[in-house]
């Protein structure tokens, strides 16, 4: 099996003598970004390959095929305050979706200190939550991840209207079945790499 990003990066990286905090400083990143890299939770976008290439001295296409290796497993949430819901509803998800990792939240709160630190690309949200409701943690989300995938879950079809003008790409009335699900997953505004049905 050929080499991963991570482990590419991470063998230039050291084979130049360099900790992270010294090759962020010279690509204008966070340290914990070259960290995310070398743990393969995340893939730097053209221009930064483009600027590891110059400052490890290797041949871009190199990353390019290591980047072609490399495939991140989706991160799917579901935010619901109801816990028997959410049991119910990650059961459908991780059995349509084997190959993502699908966490769920009681706590919208929780649900953002998680998407600060992993890239979500699908997230199933309740709209009526607590202080913070889905239609806010939908907005948030997208402010951490413009492209985050966002489903509303709701009883109450009422709130289509108000849920469109939050940037959401779908809807689904609750409880979630696997025909939703699959309806979906065809509809999602950005098509997510290593996705399978």
């Amino acid at each position: 099996m050929k080499d991963s990003f991570a482990d590419t990066l991470k063998q230039f990286r050291t084979d130049k003598k360099l900790s992270q905090q010294q090759l962020a400083d010279m690509l204008f990143v966070e340290r914990t970004t070259i960290a995310n890299w070398e743990t393969g939770r995340r893939i730097p976008d053209a221009v930064l390959l483009l600027r590891i290439s110059k400052c490890l001295d290797i041949d871009i296409n190199i990353l390019l095929e290591t980047i072609d290796n490399t495939v991140e497993e989706p991160n799917v949430i579901m935010v619901d305050d109801e816990s028997i819901i959410l049991k119910g509803g990650m059961s459908v998800i991780g059995n349509l979706l084997p190959n993502a990792s699908v966490t769920g939240f009681t706590s919208p709160t929780e649900a953002l200190t998680f998407a600060k630190s992993n890239r979500v690309h699908l997230a199933y949200i309740d709209i009526e939550m607590g202080k913070l409701n889905g239609l806010e943690l939908c907005r948030e989300l997208l402010k951490i991840n413009p492209r985050t995938n966002v489903i509303y879950l709701t009883a109450y079809p009422d709130y289509a209207l108000e849920a469109w003008d939050t940037g959401a790409c779908g809807f689904a009335v609750k409880p979630l079945s696997a025909e939703q699900v699959r309806d979906q997953l065809t509809r999602l505004r950005f098509p997510i790499r290593g996705l399978r049905l």
